[in-house]
Order: C-alpha cells, then structure tokens, then sequence
C-alpha cells in the first residue's frame, strides 16, 4: 500500500465523538470471565427479564456453573462442538456461556431452519451435544441418527414464564408444549439444573483460541462455520464499550430482540449487556406487537434493531398507546435503513439511531456512525470503530487503493476479524488476505472518513434482517425433478427490505405452477429463503460461457417494477 494512501491518515478519526479513543489497550478476559466478574460487582442486578421472570446476574452464574457442570458430565471436553437451537429465551445466554466456560465451542443455529439447512452445520462442526426447545425436539431425535449428536436437552418457553402466565398461556394454547417422546440421552433443562451442582471444572480459555462456528450463507450454496475466538467475542464487546463513552456500566436495560443465534445479536445484545452489567429484556418472537409490549411494560433504554423491526412498530396500531421515551439510543444495521423511518421512529421517541455495518466474519460490528454530538450522517454506515482499519480498493486488482469518493471493495482489518472458515483454507484464503478481509461490498469513502455501502458485490439478498444467499435457494431447485435451471433474486419489499422471487426454465414437456413450487421450497427451505414470487421462462440470460447473469435479472426485474 502506498505511503501517500488517504487510508493511512486514517480521516475516520477527526470525525469521532469525544472521548472514543483510536486505540484500545485489551482485558484479557474471555466472555465467561466478564460473566463471573459481573456477577460479582452487579449480584442482584436483574440480568435476565422473560415475560416477567427476572434472573439476576447471581442466579445466571449459578446456572451457567450447573449447566457447564452437566455438560462435563455428558463427556463434553474442551474443543468439542455443542449445538445451540434456541431464540431469545434464559436457557439460550445460560447454555452460551456454560459451554464456553467449558472451553467447549458454541454453535448457534437458526430455530426456522428446515432439518437438511441443520443437518449440514451440525455435522459440518462435529456437535455432539444440542441443546434446543421441546416443540423442535421430536424432529431432532429423529434427526440425530444422521449427526454425532448424542444428548439432547431441551426447554420450552413456559420453563421461566411466572405461574399465572405460564397456566394461562398452556390454557389458551398461547405457548406450545410437546410431548417428549421416551428416548435415550434426552434430558429436561430444568432437570439438569437441579441434578448438577455449580463445581464446574476449572478451564482456562486463551485469546487465540476458537470460541464458536458462527455459521453463514455461502455464495456456493453451502454455509461456512466462521472460527471466531475468544479475542474476537471479547474484544468485540470491549471496542463497543469504548465507542458509547456516555454509556455507564450497570445502569441501562438492553432490549435484546436481535435473534442471539445471529452474530449481530449475540455480540452487540447479549455480550455486550453482559460486559456493561446491563439487564436484557428477551423477545424470542421479535415481531411489533411482543416488541412495543416489551418497552411498555419493561422500559429499555438501548435498542438494537434491524430496519424490519424498526418499521413494523412504525406501522402497528399498538405504537399510539406506547411510550418509547425511554430509549436513549437506538442501533440499526443488517440493511440500509430509510431515511423517512429514522425521521419518524426519532420524532416518536427522541431517541437517536446510528445504522452501522459488519458481517460474520468480523464478529460483526467494523463501522458506526458517531452516537453523540450531531456527527451522524444518514445513509453512511458510519465510522471504523477503534483499532479497526479499512480501505477501499480497486475491484479488479484488490490491492490499488481508491481515492476518496470512488467506488471500491471495502477491506478491513481488526482486533474483531476472525480466524478462517472451519475446514475450509481455499474459501478462508480467498476472503482473508494479509490479516485483511474482504467484504465483497461495493463502497466509497468521503473526505470525513464516513463510509458508505452502494452496492453488493456479492448477490446477498436481505430479508427481514436475514441475510438470504441465493444460490442456497437455486440448489434446492435444481433438486427438482422438472426444473432445468432456477435463478433466485432479491426483490424490494417495504416490509421485509427485500423478498425473494425465482426464475425457473423448466425441462421440456414439464408444465409447473408457482404454487406448486413454493410448497415444494417449504419442505427444504427456511421460512425467510422461500420465493413470495416465481416466474417461468423460455431461457434464462447468460454470459458466453453459459453462466447466468443473475444482476441482469435483477435490472430486469426492478426497470418493470419502476414503471
């Protein structure tokens, strides 16, 4: 990189709020260590709230240690896989933290996966124990057959629901409950808690070790486990503390709505609140109605959100009869969001929202607009967060820097950047390169050091705050027995920022609905992946050597939608 490079000068640093530093100097501490330091500095603090339930960060620890114990128990030893199948409810932050203290590896799974979506990651990162809710558990015994999946423990959402909320909720069917059939190494949460005591077995964690596969789509069609380390997690949460100086420690109520199986979610919601002794209000089902409840009846003060949530409380009725003065500051990232929804969700509750950007591979937050003092800018993501530097170079080449306002690829390179891809060196050498990794998104910088996203080099389609990879989808519909070729792009949505539609040329002599194919998708795909809209063609356009020109659809499909 040449010396004269604007990138070098690092312009991002005049625009930061006062009192962000440019550099950190580091705890060393892994997450499981800032949990048991919390735990003793806020022990009656509530760090859990469920529907009413409150767990302090007393009780969270014990639980942690007796969950941890049990695993230890099962013949989990450090550097093995233990499978996590939950949304936002108390046993999901427990389980994290008990297999972490373990020196175990976490793997967080997406609960709407279909069975093939976690078959794959299960066995991709060697599980071998999962923990997950009743209602899914049937499936998973019939699943784990196929996996190295030995115990199942689950839970169900009435496990931590007080009593009157509980009877009622089973009593109007409000709360689902399985039956468990009788099976072999398949245990109740709760169970185990009461079975084990907190004599966890003394494990010490270093920084440059793998702390969990944090898994994502991939543009072969096949997810990729992200190796992120216990540096990483807590680094992460340490460069977020650095970044909301105004912000104390023990003093605010994080609204954990942010699915913590996601990266975003578990590092800015549920580690963070965890470093800064923040209680977290847990949404499992994170759709307007149980969110506005949620700030009516718990007062959060810090919200993290993606643009779906944002405007789904914009447009409920319940918005007029909410107070949402509470929010002292609101975070948005995961997709670009509208300037008329900021306007509006701030006039509602004077708060600020500062959109950011990050992705898996860097645990995920690299940029942030500044949160104070009237530096925001809308429609930039911001920022580079401290000790995090970022380039932007020529898309051909990858390595000539591009001069300030041009677009490039946005490389970065941090504290936060994680170690590879399990098991994958040609896909890790192809995205890290020299301790940098590229983004795959189209950017530019301004004079002020502000970034902004223009365009994804990737296809990635964002839907609902989920990231979609349309080859995942093409390859389940390749599997069809009529279909010749299937091309899936992202087409804007006001709701959900993009939906998903399907082009498909179909074999000779076959004839198809698009009924017909988007109940076949909801056998193999997750909710979210499924086509709202499928279209059959003659043909398909290509390049010369046959490859489909997906962006050539997509200009298509957007030209006709502007007319």
């Amino acid at each position: 990189m040449a010396e004269e490079s604007i990138y070098l000068k690092k312009p991002w640093l005049k625009s930061y709020e006062k009192g962000v530093p440019e550099t950190l100097v580091y705890e060393d501490l892994c997450m499981p260590e800032i949990l048991d330091r919390t735990a003793k500095q806020f022990a009656e603090r509530p760090a859990l709230i469920f529907q009413g339930t409150t767990i302090s960060f007393r009780e969270l620890k014990d639980m942690v240690d007796r969950f941890a114990t049990c695993l230890t128990d099962f013949g989990v030893k450090k550097g093995d896989a233990v499978a996590l199948l939950l949304p936002n409810i108390i046993p999901c932050v427990a389980a994290y933290f008990a297999i972490l203290k373990i020196g175990a590896l976490a793997v967080m799974n997406n609960p709407l996966y279909s069975d093939p979506e976690l078959e794959h990651q299960f066995n991709d990162s060697g599980s071998k124990v999962l923990i997950t809710l009743d209602v899914l558990t049937p499936r998973m015994i019939a699943l784990r057959p196929k996996t190295k999946i030995k115990q199942i423990v689950y839970t169900c959402i009435g496990d931590y629901l007080p009593t009157l909320k509980r009877v009622l909720g089973r009593w109007l069917k409000k709360y689902p409950f399985a039956d468990i059939p009788a099976t072999s190494d398949v245990y109740g949460w709760k169970a185990c808690l009461a079975k084990y005591g907190p004599n966890p077995p003394a494990v010490k964690n270093s920084f440059d070790e793998v702390a969990m596969y944090q898994y994502t789509g991939g543009t072969t069609g096949v997810s990729k486990g992200v190796m992120l380390t216990h540096a990483n997690l807590s680094k992460q949460v340490q460069q977020a503390c650095a970044w909301f100086p105004k912000f104390a420690k023990g003093e605010e109520i994080m609204l954990g709505a942010l699915p913590y199986f996601h990266v975003f979610g578990l590092s800015v919601s549920m580690n963070f609140a965890i470093y800064m002794g923040w209680s977290q209000v847990l949404v499992p089902r994170p759709q307007p109605e149980p969110l506005l409840e949620a700030i009516r009846n718990f007062r959060p003060t810090f919200a993290p959100l993606v643009p779906t949530m944002y405007i789904g409380m914009l447009n409920h009725p319940d918005l007029k009869k909410t107070d949402m003065s509470c929010i002292k500051g609101a975070f948005s990232g995961s997709a670009p969001l509208p300037v008329e929804v900021i306007q509006e969700f701030e006039k509602a509750t004077g708060a600020v929202i500062v959109e950011g950007f990050g992705m898996t591979e860097t645990t995920p937050v690299t940029h942030v607009n500044p949160f104070a003092g009237g530096a925001r800018k809308i429609g930039s993501v911001g920022l580079p967060i401290s000790d995090t530097e970022c380039r932007i170079v020529d898309l051909e080449d990858g390595v000539t820097d591009m001069p300030v306002g041009e677009r490039g690829e946005l490389i970065v390179k941090g504290p936060q950047i994680m170690k590879g891809y399990k098991g994958r060196p040609e896909e890790t050498a192809n995205t890290l390169k020299d301790g940098w990794v590229y983004t795959g998104d189209i950017a530019t910088m301004d004079e002020d050091g502000y970034f902004y996203i223009v365009d994804r080099k990737k296809d990635m389609i964002i839907s609902g705050g989920f990231n979609v990879y349309p080859r995942d989808i093409d390859e389940v519909y390749y599997e069809h027995a009529k279909v010749q070729e299937a091309c899936s792009i992202g087409i804007p949505d006001a709701k959900r920022g993009e939906n998903v539609k399907l082009f498909i040329v179909l074999k000779e002599g076959e004839t198809a609905t698009q009924e017909e194919m988007i109940e076949y998708g909801k056998t193999k795909l997750a909710a979210y992946k499924l086509p709202t809209e499928v279209e059959f063609r003659k043909e398909l356009p290509k390049t010369n050597v046959g490859k489909i020109l997906r962006k050539e659809l997509r200009a298509e499909e957007l030209a006709k939608r502007k007319k």
